[in-house]
């Protein structure tokens, strides 16, 4: 063989060598800018869902500190409920050791059955 068709062909190889390495840096640089594409999206997809999640946790927290002021404002009331209802007993007992023609044991024992509903309280035990 003739030296200048080894060269040729040592040449021809070296091209095709450098083209499959160019051909396999391209393919692999699509399969990288592809994944990373797909990053992108998971990334943006878990960030639409910690906000998501942000605003609800929000939401439950939101709801939990209502619910605590309402049992708050529920507990005064039935406070402000007793207060009431003890200083009505009061008064009816005051009348009734005022007044001449009430028995004071009759009384404070019809007053005992009046105040004493039984039945379930609040707290889902009977009286």
């Amino acid at each position: 063989m003739d030296t200048g068709v080894i060269i040729a062909i040592v040449i021809a190889a070296l091209i095709v060598i450098a083209l499959l390495v160019l051909l396999s840096r391209r393919g692999r640089e699509r399969r990288n800018e592809a994944r990373r594409g797909e990053a992108r999206e998971i990334r943006r997809e878990a960030e639409v869902g910690g906000a998501q999640a942000d605003r609800a946790r929000a939401e439950a927290d939101e709801r939990a500190a209502r619910a605590r002021r309402e049992e708050a404002a529920a507990r005064e009331q039935a406070a402000r409920a007793r207060d009431l209802q003890e200083e009505a007993g009061e008064r009816h007992a005051e009348a009734d050791r005022l007044d001449p023609d009430v028995d004071g044991d009759e009384a404070a024992q019809r007053r005992d059955q009046e105040h004493d509903p039984g039945g379930i309280t609040s707290h889902g035990r009977e009286t």
